[in-house]
């Protein structure tokens, strides 16, 4: 098949969260099927440096609404892969280090810049010649091309393309003001509640969800849970309606990046069979927050956005408590919310040599973080998928998670009568019971180290590869495709 990703974001070329390690990972295990694999995304300021970019000899010329503008396209490859990307150049709209706020700082600029994202990654198709048989769609960012697709295409070659769009988290929506459409060169029609509008606004995650062929989500759990009230962020009804259309897919690791036996980012290397070097990363970690080098205390740690969505004001809120009556170590890996990113220095400054922070990103710190902890936090109150707990699991970190989305599908619950499980889980998102789960893996640490070990050995010895995710995704583009024909093949009859 010949697939085309759109998409905001890269690993790793541009993060800002999981959705750019899916598209990156996803892509990659998709061109090893034999599939024909192409991706399109914005060439921001703060874009990575690629060396083997090559630009394109003509400009792209993108239809918009009423008029035409240009673009300058970048060729390169995925690094280790056959994946071609093209980055599309427009400095008015992505010169801006950030990938979701424009060269203005306003985030009302996302509402040309995604639309100008979709409609170019179509003429883009024309101009090189080459026609997918499926568009992938991440996020609201790209909403928009299931509505060319359907519209202003319907009776050209690309509007024969089928189109995938996954969810990676339903509680950005992408709303703007009405006036998106004219911009767009969309037709009046798709402004209506059964697509792109809701409220008097344009609603990009809505209208693509409503023109899609397929959709997809990041768990099974987070794909029942966005059809209910609580989940659906006021689109539940509609994802509900397209049931029949919706699966959840888990997001698989690139193991090629993320393996304790070969990460050469690690002081030491370790696998199932012998966990000797994980001691050595852990002593490591220690140092890198300014913590107790003790080998015998048990390393929680947290790599995350410091968002409420995760719920680490819940951990905020037992820290002082953790400190004065558990014997452990805390380590903070993450940047977000000003209240958190100061509540975490705050609690480092308290608590020095048992509580550390590290405000920001570094993706070395972050593989040191997976290899050194005895067990990763993630209290989300809703997590689509979630990867760092798969992180977490593969380099012998057992985490203590939230019972909700991806991390109830993919973390198994410790059993202490059998001594099975992956982590530790609960339900509640108080702070209460996220006390007494640290509690829960600190007894088990201490008290049954063989069944904390098998633990570790359990989680080391799960298959988190793609390889199973892409064949699902396999047959669901199979699916897209042939209900993309048989709705080509009923408008004929008609």
């Amino acid at each position: 098949m010949k697939i085309l990703m759109v998409t905001p974001e890269l690993v790793p070329l541009v993060k800002v969260g999981g959705l750019a390690d899916v598209v990156g990972a996803l892509s990659k295990s998709l061109s090893l099927l034999g599939h024909e694999v192409r991706i399109v995304l914005p060439k921001y300021a703060g874009l990575r440096r690629v060396e083997d970019a090559q630009p394109m000899k003509d400009p792209l010329i993108v239809h918009l609404g009423g008029h035409e503008a240009y673009a300058r396209i970048w060729n390169c490859t995925l690094p280790d892969s056959d994946v071609v990307c093209h980055l599309l150049e427009h400095n008015q709209l992505y010169d801006s280090p950030s990938v979701y706020r424009g060269p203005s700082g306003d985030e009302a600029d996302n509402a040309q810049r995604f639309t100008f994202l979709s409609r170019a990654a179509i003429d883009l198709c024309y101009q090189t010649e080459w026609i997918p048989d499926v568009v992938h769609c991440h996020d609201w960012p790209t909403g928009l091309v299931p509505l060319y697709l359907n519209t202003t295409e319907a009776d050209r070659p690309m509007g024969q393309a089928a189109s995938l769009l996954t969810l990676h988290n339903v509680q950005h929506q992408g709303w703007f003001h009405r006036n998106v459409v004219d911009y767009s060169g969309l037709p009046q029609h798709v402004f209506r509640p059964d697509g792109l509008e809701s409220m008097g606004q344009a609603n990009f995650l809505k209208g693509g969800i409503y023109h899609s062929t397929k959709i997809t989500t990041v768990s099974p759990t987070y794909a029942a849970e966005i059809q209910v009230a609580d989940g659906g962020h006021g689109l539940h009804n509609l994802l509900h309606n397209r049931s029949a259309d919706l699966v959840g897919v888990i997001n698989g690791v690139d193991t090629d990046e993320w393996d304790p036996a070969r990460d050469e980012l690690l002081p030491a290397r370790f696998s199932a069979d012998n966990l000797s070097g994980k001691q050595i990363c852990k002593a490591r970690l220690q140092e890198a927050f300014g913590l107790e080098v003790a080998p015998e205390i048990p390393l929680f740690t947290v790599v995350s956005r410091l968002v409420e969505q995760k719920g680490l004001d819940l951990l905020v809120a037992i820290s002082d408590r953790l400190m004065s009556e558990m014997a452990i170590q805390i380590a903070v890996l993450g940047t977000g919310e000003t209240a958190l990113e100061e509540a975490f220095t705050a609690l480092s400054q308290r608590h020095r040599g048992r509580f550390g922070s590290f405000i920001g990103f570094d993706n070395e710190l972050a593989h040191l973080a997976a290899a050194g902890a005895d067990s990763l936090l993630m209290p989300s109150r809703f997590e689509p998928c979630g990867l760092s707990q798969l992180y977490a699991m593969l380099y012998g970190a057992p985490p203590v998670v939230r019972a909700t989305g991806g991390l109830v599908d993919t973390v198994e619950n410790y059993s202490e009568s059998h001594s099975t499980g992956t982590g530790f889980t609960f339900t509640d998102p108080s702070p209460e019971a996220l006390f007494d789960t640290i509690g829960w893996a600190c007894s088990t640490y201490y008290d049954r180290p063989g069944d904390f070990q098998q633990l570790q050995q359990n989680g080391m010895r799960k298959d988190f590869s793609w390889a199973l995710s892409a064949g699902t995704y396999e047959s669901i583009y199979e699916q897209a495709m042939l209900s993309r024909a048989a709705a080509f093949v009923g408008q004929k009859k008609v």
